[in-house]
């Protein structure tokens, strides 16, 4: 008895034992690993959507991340005096995360997940064109964070390897160089271009994504940031000459503007940020990475920091006066104003009734019956910061689109964000011709192509008789007026060499001047008749925003940049062999 209780304990252990290791070995589908997900097409394609969806997050491209340029620039301000202040006049501490932290901890995102695509892709058993396709978009995504990195902190940690990420050693990085972050910016998106389809050959497909057209755009960008004009020439020539796709201007300036899908993705766009449409997305805003929400609103903010706060929205950012002068100082070849002004400015003009058929400031056309903020038309500029004053900001806004019946502050604007245009490649190949050759007839047909657009007059070759005056001609009157409160301009200031020149400084302090009173001035200022003006406490160094000092306590090898230690750039870019055009009167 004694030895058949002995073998039934053994035998129930062993029973155990084995129904142990087959509840073991169970693996539960939904509670994927890295090791476990990644390894087929279809993981692999998602994995690469989630890549996008970190380009539009606060600190990327849903608000901040694509507002604080604008604000870095000489063509807007901060009406709020609140928000974004110390970034407006670049004298920001370290202790602020708006700028110091969100940009960075965002676009790391971006760099984690295509760190994570480029890991697995080439052990996938893939065809060859979803391979080119899956790799050449995360190349593009990732050369992408890694340039908004550089060009807002200069010099940051580089990971290039998923593997990083696996000590402590490894992931607690120094900051590489600039010069070294541009070089892999520079390598990804050589391979982008060589791995993507044009958006002719992608079809439906390409609309939205990144194709090897958005890559040679930004390899041109970064190469212009080096000053590298030889090479990025002909990457621009080539973009014009259809080798990466067909692109071509809008006949209408504010198709770049608007929102749908008649509108976005067009025959303009090299890249944009894809937002769901007004309403068309759930109720949830996901403004971090750490509050995702499957119900998430799928839209930006630029419109909260954008709009009027006399008709709901935050005030945070207007227009410069200089802006809305410079607009002014030149009629269309009709006699009327320069339609880009419209579609830039939310100032009240009475010669938009010839084309909007209203006398509005805002929200033009339509029943005004249906738009609860206007009852009647507005046949005044509203004003941008209620207390402060200023005038606001339309691009990428409801200001012109008249979609929406109110204005809605949160992520819930649905107007895509065009990060590259085509203008934009005809006026830097303009830029590139004259910085090689000077003045030449080629670079003022590329300037009137996006002239004529606006139906502008012609420019004529004889009245720029030096690189000089094209020059300033590019840098302050046809960019700012083609891209004026668009992502871009405080990084063309710092690839001029603006911040390193007294003149150059002088210059856009000038540019930057606002009044303070309360109303919409739109009249022309100087900083001895402004209230205010953006540079006048600006800090040498501070053309970058510095980096948080909460990452400066979290990873000891990150030593900060000339903005945490205050140190001027401007030795550094001149002993590159780089100059500082002067300031000619035009």
């Amino acid at each position: 008895m004694k030895k058949i209780s002995i073998a039934l304990a053994i035998f129930a252990a062993l029973c155990l034992t084995v129904s142990c290791d087959k509840q073991l070995d169970v693996v539960n589908p939904n509670n994927q690993t890295t090791y476990d997900f990644g390894n087929t097409e279809a993981d692999l394609n998602e994995a690469v959507i989630a890549c996008y969806n970190r380009i539009r997050l606060e600190g990327t491209y849903s608000r901040v991340g694509y507002t604080m340029d604008a604000v870095r620039g000489d063509e807007v301000w901060n009406s709020s005096q609140i928000w974004y202040l110390e970034y407006d006049n670049l004298n920001a501490p370290a202790t602020i995360d708006i700028g110091g932290l969100w940009m960075w901890r965002d676009a790391y995102h971006v760099v984690n997940r295509c760190n994570f695509v480029l890991s697995k892709v080439d052990g996938a058993n893939l065809s060859d064109d979803s391979y080119s396709k899956i790799k050449g978009q995360a190349l593009f995504l990732r050369a992408l964070a890694y340039y908004e990195l550089s060009t807002y902190y200069q010099n940051v940690p580089l990971y290039t390897s998923y593997e990083d990420y696996s000590s402590l050693e490894t992931i607690y990085a120094p900051c590489s160089t600039q010069d070294e972050v541009f070089d892999q910016i520079e390598e990804d998106l050589v391979e982008a271009m060589i791995l993507l389809p044009s958006r002719d050959a992608g079809g439906e497909w390409a609309k939205g994504r990144a194709t090897c057209g958005a890559a040679a755009g930004y390899y041109a960008r970064a190469l212009m940031f080096r000053h590298k004009f030889d090479e990025a020439l002909e990457i621009l020539k080539d973009i014009i000459s259809g080798v990466y796709g067909k692109y071509m201007l809008m006949a209408d300036y504010g198709d770049n503007f608007r929102e749908g899908t008649a509108y976005e993705n067009n025959a303009e766009s090299l890249f944009e940020v894809q937002f769901l449409d007004y309403g068309m997305g759930g109720t949830d805003e996901e403004w971090t990475p750490v509050n995702i929400s499957k119900n998430s609103t799928q839209g930006h903010a630029v419109e909260s920091n954008y709009g009027s706060g006399a008709l709901g929205s935050w005030g945070d950012l207007a227009v410069s006066p200089w802006l809305y002068n410079l607009f002014k100082a030149e009629k269309c070849t009709d006699g009327g104003l320069d339609p880009r002004l419209y579609w830039t400015i939310v100032s009240y003009e009475p010669e938009y009734s010839s084309y909007t058929g209203a006398k509005t400031a805002a929200y033009p056309g339509g029943d005004p019956r249906s738009n609860i903020v206007y009852m009647n038309e507005i046949t005044a500029t509203p004003v941008a910061n209620t207390q402060n004053g200023g005038v606001s900001i339309a691009k990428f806004t409801n200001a012109r689109n008249n979609i929406y019946s109110t204005i809605v502050t949160g992520l819930h604007c649905g107007v895509n964000l065009r990060l590259m245009r085509y203008s934009d490649v005809l006026l830097r190949a303009a830029e590139c011709e004259n910085e090689i050759s000077g003045p030449t007839a080629q670079a003022i047909e590329w300037i009137n192509q996006v002239r004529r657009r606006a139906a502008l007059p012609d420019l004529e070759l004889e009245d720029f008789n030096t690189a000089d005056k094209l020059f300033e001609q590019i840098a302050n009157v046809e960019r700012p007026k083609e891209f004026g409160c668009e992502n871009g301009r405080g990084i063309d200031l710092i690839r001029w060499g603006f911040f390193y020149d007294s003149a150059r400084l002088d210059q856009i302090k000038q540019h930057s001047c606002y009044m303070l009173d309360g109303t919409p001035s739109t009249v022309e200022l100087t900083i001895d008749t402004a209230s205010d003006y953006s540079y006048k406490y600006y800090n040498k160094g501070h053309e970058y925003f510095p980096i948080f000092q909460g990452t400066l306590n979290a990873n000891p090898n990150v030593t900060g940049n000339s903005a945490n230690n205050s140190t001027d750039n401007g030795e550094a870019f001149r002993a590159k062999g780089w100059t500082v055009r002067p300031v000619v009167e035009l």
